[in-house]
């Protein structure tokens, strides 16, 4: 995943937390806040303790942005996107997962429609 497409400060994900909208599931939750002024959609992924040690931690972020890079013709752009792992979703295989981050995706229309 390009840095320039990354969330890395925090008040980008303080205003996608407060002035956003979100959805989960049992695995995932995705906060979004939409911002005209980018040209495609950015990512910042938040892996708290509670899930794991930073080893754990860290291959989740990587997955994450590997799912996220792999389907990124299919995300909307301009919006700023956050998702926030939970502790169910360490267990999973990748393709378990990245079914989870599609559904959470779509539920939140996120997804591009399809021609």
């Amino acid at each position: 995943m390009q840095k320039k497409l990354r969330l890395t400060n925090r008040a980008d994900f303080t205003r996608v937390y407060r002035h956003g909208k979100s959805f989960a599931n049992h695995q995932f939750v995705v906060y979004w806040f939409n911002k005209p002024e980018i040209d495609r959609f950015r990512l910042g992924i938040s892996a708290s303790k509670k899930i794991g040690n930073a080893v754990v931690r860290n291959r989740m972020r990587r997955l994450i942005k590997e799912i996220v890079r792999k389907n990124e013709a299919r995300i909307i752009d301009h919006v700023d996107l956050v998702f926030i792992v939970r502790k169910g979703a360490v267990q999973m295989s990748f393709q378990e997962m990245e079914k989870s981050i599609l559904h959470v995706l779509k539920k939140a229309s996120l997804i591009k429609r399809s021609r």
